[in-house]
């Protein structure tokens, strides 16, 4: 006596809703990937060949990936189904080729230098030298290792070297007022 088998069924087939991505609109790539791995079934022996005429040729008429799924289901090197797991919402996951790259990390000692660089008003200055070592320091590392924060760096950069000059420029005009009324 002959069971049906599973791909003998009537079409279109409808997944049932466990499969993941059994209902997706198979490609050109799919179908020839399936038909591949009827070929090297029949080659092994497992299949005869009417039965793999039949087979080809459905898994050319196939629409969905779970069509061809039930094709070579029973055959080695089938087609394994993408485990999907449903949100909190029933949305299926992206697929990781979809996804946008991960951003890289922030250099910690750049947000110092921006820190330090912020804190020069409210301080009168006093972070400065601290933003302006932080600055470069984190600069050095952004260019070597590909982290993110180059601005926040050059930022941290700037109100050091301003809150710097501006000392500088105090204690200048301090030293000249000095030497003025002792002369």
């Amino acid at each position: 006596m002959s069971y049906p088998t599973p791909w003998q069924g009537q079409w279109p087939h409808q997944p049932s809703p466990g499969q993941g991505g059994a209902s997706m609109l198979a490609a050109t790539a799919d179908r020839e990937r399936a038909v591949d791995v009827l070929r090297a079934g029949f080659a092994e022996g497992r299949l005869r060949a009417d039965e793999l005429e039949k087979r080809v040729a459905r898994a050319y008429d196939a629409r969905t990936v779970g069509e061809l799924m039930l094709l070579v289901a029973d055959l080695p090197q089938g087609p394994q189904a993408t485990p999907v797991l449903q949100g909190p919402t029933g949305f299926r996951p992206v697929p990781p080729t979809f996804l946008p790259h991960p951003m890289p990390a922030t250099n910690g000692k750049a947000v110092g230098a921006l820190v330090c660089g912020l804190l020069t008003v409210p301080t009168l200055g006093l972070t400065g030298i601290p933003a302006v070592v932080l600055g470069h320091t984190a600069r050095s590392e952004i260019r070597r290792t590909d982290e993110v924060g180059d601005g926040m760096a050059l930022t941290g950069l700037v109100f050091g070297w301003l809150s710097i000059a501006a000392w500088a420029l105090l204690i200048l005009l301090g030293l000249i007022a000095a030497s003025a009324s002792s002369g």
